[in-house]
């Protein structure tokens, strides 16, 4: 038996559902392995193969979705036509709920979502696409290692003609903040304190706030290219901007939230959107 491997084939960056810390942007990286016998070629498969089988698959039908762990006692997915509603409740009595086209989720049979649940959902999917000659696939989901802060966020943007426009997808990302040219650990950790597990929406796609049983929510929603989608989540979960989350807005506001509490100090954010991409922004001010 032959193993041909690719690392790093491909990033999926996502949001899941998680019982206790609700809905949380995540970036994992694919390792893959295939194992079988060579064909005429004298190839397992070739490597153009595996991108645009494996890569193509992953890609699709679970990058920039929302993965749902259906076998939760507190999900509930419901069709609606062309679209899925999925109410989740979370072990603190709080509920979240998405709708929106079918591609905006990712239903998985697990009762949390995590790097083995998915992968065996990526693997089963993966193993009538595969030829004769190989027998076996294994899959490793593994996230970055980042020394530091880093922080786990949702968005949606609804003027993206891709499918960031889906309301409910994330990255986890790390950050770096210089002020007057030094690095700021202590910055660095507060704001990804600030943005752990955080949903970050756009003020214009607010259209409503309400209580229910005590609990303060936002409700966003937009029409975009793919489609309606709406979100219902905890304020106590979501932190507003008023223009759309972009990376390289994010990079922007949180430049300009450091330089208005601190207008005399020069200010450099390096915010990254998942693994090894981002937008750098920089303030006006230069140090005395």
């Amino acid at each position: 038996m032959t193993t041909l491997f690719v690392n790093n084939l491909t990033v999926i960056d996502a949001s899941l559902l998680d019982p206790q810390r609700g809905l949380l942007g995540q970036s994992w990286l694919l390792d893959v392995e295939l194992e079988g016998s060579l064909d005429q070629q004298g190839m397992l498969l070739d490597f153009a193969e595996v991108k645009r089988r494996i890569k193509y698959c992953v890609d699709q039908e679970f990058d920039h979705r929302l993965l749902v762990p259906t076998a939760y006692p507190g999900c509930r997915v419901e069709a609606l036509g062309e679209c899925n509603s999925v109410r989740f409740q979370l072990t603190s009595g709080t509920e979240i709920i998405q709708t929106g086209p079918l591609a905006a989720c990712a239903l998985i049979n697990a009762r949390t979502v995590d790097s083995v649940s998915l992968g065996d959902a990526i693997r089963l999917r993966l193993q009538s696409m595969l030829p004769e000659n190989v027998q076996r696939i294994r899959l490793q989901l593994r996230t970055e290692q980042i020394e530091g802060a880093c922080y786990q966020y949702s968005h949606g943007l609804k003027h993206h003609d891709g499918n960031c426009q889906r309301i409910a997808h994330g990255h986890r990302s790390r950050i770096e903040i210089y002020r007057n040219g030094e690095r700021s650990p202590q910055l660095e950790a507060e704001w990804a304190q600030r943005w752990c597990d955080i949903y970050l929406g756009t003020r214009s796609d607010l259209e409503d706030e309400y209580t229910r049983d005590g609990i303060r929510y936002f409700r966003f929603g937009y029409t975009a290219g793919q489609g309606r989608f709406a979100l219902i989540i905890p304020q106590t979960r979501c932190y507003l901007i008023d223009s759309d989350t972009t990376v390289e807005n994010l990079a922007a506001h949180l430049c300009s939230e450091l330089q208005r509490k601190d207008p005399q100090s020069h200010y450099r954010v390096v915010a990254y959107e998942g693994v090894a991409k981002g937008a750098i922004s920089e303030s006006d001010s230069r140090p005395l």
